[in-house]
């Protein structure tokens, strides 16, 4: 029995917190689908495996995932029932303007086995992962461009990093990150990719490491892990609201004119409060106001939205979340817009959106509407984390599917997500980024064409 799923049927991890097992619901969800499986690709002709691959097995996912969790992704039966169908409406989009702003790969020197890791927990819910002999080169430049540019409908995409206490551990150096700036947007002829630069309070050197950036890289934004090291115990974790280590890189970021500053935060160990001892503090939002409001010329990007470790799903959680509507740390970071009235402060998706999406639905589309609700339609932004679990396109086809149920929206007062191409949808995806990074879009756009853009002649999603 095949395990390539279109969508993930377990909690995914970035490799910085543990996974949780498969929930009942879960596996529930993917008896349903591989039944829907034998019901229409037989039919279409096509065998499990060829039908799980295709646009109709998207959509028998969708529709397995409603048949558990209740009606939250928007999908038609005649989608699995009828390729053709499946294709027409996927093709619909195909010029979508996505912008996705949390993107990684890692170094072609890079020797740390454990990060293979990811790619071996993945086969578990990518279809295309299951057959793949797992090195490091599936995390490296090229399968990248592979995924990321070929295997989606992604036009426009930000490279992040990590550091770490080890510098053997970091995913790129600032000089990697720009250097495959450069090479893809040279070779699309048009700014394909953007790129940060690390920012690391506290280790040896970092305000001249920013100042060297400034000067030879000229990244586009910065990104920055308060937790100092997001593969273990840090000897520099820092908080956004450090007037003495902290704010000096502020006002090199003010006169530089690189104002976007994106934040890890969240994402911890099921366990945090016992592995990771007192450094689990530095993950939470309660240095994020004071911060946003002393810097109104900055933009803090707060990634994964502060999504804690993800919950245990237990009865108790959900109970409680169905009840109240609370998510710990999401909930506190939406509150501070309105608390410590800023308006510079904005929420990124990357693992968030993709972890709750198949834990429980429900729960992750409360999680968008919150966002939403506390930031605003305009400040919140798509991003996946990819490429850590391989192409992103199934993330982009549950987004555009998704929707707060009825009875969720009326006990929590929150508005509808609308059309896969209405207006809060188009935004997150990548208008709001577009003019946080001064991409220029005009009415009318299909960005990119292949006329101009190499890269878009290699797309086959």
């Amino acid at each position: 029995m095949t395990s390539r799923y279109p969508v993930p049927t377990k909690v995914l991890s970035n490799g910085e917190f543990r996974p949780l097992p498969q929930t009942a619901q879960q596996k529930q969800a993917e008896q349903r689908l591989l039944s829907l499986a034998d019901r229409y690709g037989g039919k279409q002709g096509l065998s499990r495996r060829q039908f799980l691959k295709s646009a109709s097995g998207m959509a028998a996912a969708f529709l397995a995932m409603n048949s558990v969790y209740g009606p939250v992704f928007d999908v038609l039966p005649a989608e699995a029932a009828d390729l053709e169908v499946a294709e027409a409406i996927r093709n619909t989009f195909d010029q979508e303007f996505i912008f996705d702003v949390q993107l990684h790969f890692i170094r072609d020197q890079y020797a740390w086995q454990g990060l293979t890791g990811l790619r071996r927990y993945a086969r578990n819910w990518n279809r295309d992962l299951k057959d793949e002999k797992t090195t490091l080169k599936k995390l490296q430049f090229e399968n990248f461009i592979n995924e990321v540019f070929r295997q989606s409908q992604t036009k426009i995409g930000l490279l992040s990093g990590a550091p770490s206490d080890d510098p053997a551990k970091w995913f790129l150096t600032n000089d990697e990150i720009a250097k495959a700036r450069s090479i893809i947007n040279s070779i699309a002829g048009s700014r394909r990719l953007l790129g940060h630069a690390i920012f690391t309070p506290g280790q040896p050197g970092w305000l001249e490491e920013m100042d060297r950036a400034i000067e030879e890289l000229h990244p586009d934004s910065w990104k920055g892990y308060t937790i100092g090291d997001p593969l273990g115990p840090s000897q520099y974790p820092w908080r956004l609201d450090d007037e003495k280590l902290v704010y000096p890189a502020y006002e090199k970021m003010v006169r530089a004119g690189i104002r976007n500053v994106c934040i890890h935060k969240g994402l911890l160990p099921d366990d945090y409060s016992n592995s990771m001892a007192g450094l689990w503090k530095y993950a939470t939002v309660d240095d994020v106001g004071k911060a946003a409001q002393e810097w109104p010329q900055l933009n803090f990007i707060i990634y994964h939205s502060a999504l804690r470790p993800l919950q245990d799903l237990s009865a108790e959680y959900l109970k409680s979340f169905e009840e109240t509507g609370y998510i710990p740390w999401v909930t506190e970071l939406a509150d501070i817009p309105s608390k410590y009235g800023v308006s510079n402060l904005y929420a990124e998706l990357g693992t968030a959106f993709a972890t709750s999406a198949v834990s429980y639905p429900r729960h992750c589309a409360v999680l968008l509407g919150t966002l939403i609700k506390g930031f605003g339609v305009d400040r919140v932004l798509w991003g996946t984390d990819s490429v850590w679990y391989g192409s992103p396109q199934w993330q982009i086809e549950a987004f555009r599917r998704i929707e707060i149920p009825a009875d969720l929206r009326k006990k929590f007062s929150l508005k509808p997500l609308g059309k896969p191409d209405g207006l809060i949808k188009t935004a997150i995806f990548g208008l709001n980024a577009a003019r946080l990074y001064n991409i220029e879009l005009h009415a009318g756009d299909v960005f990119p064409t292949p006329e101009f853009d190499k890269l878009a002649k290699l797309h086959k999603v």
